[in-house]
């Protein structure tokens, strides 16, 4: 996730993602919660696809019984 920062540009805030401005606000609050908000969503969307990636653990219910070999 890049880093964010908020600065203030005569009355208005400026949302800055590394050297990128991002999005103007007139409150350094609003502008604040904007980023929380934002940082929250995106690990919210990096948990889903953790979680909706293919495993490449062995499932053990599937695996042969080795018990009865020689």
């Amino acid at each position: 996730m890049p880093d964010y920062s908020i600065v203030r540009v005569g009355n208005e805030y400026i949302v800055q993602a590394g050297e990128k401005s991002i999005l103007k606000v007139s409150s350094r609050r609003r502008a604040a919660k904007l980023v929380t908000e934002a940082a929250e969503l995106l690990d919210q969307e990096t948990a889903t696809r953790l979680e909706d990636a293919p495993s490449i653990s062995c499932d053990s219910d599937i695996l042969p019984d080795t018990s009865e070999l020689p």
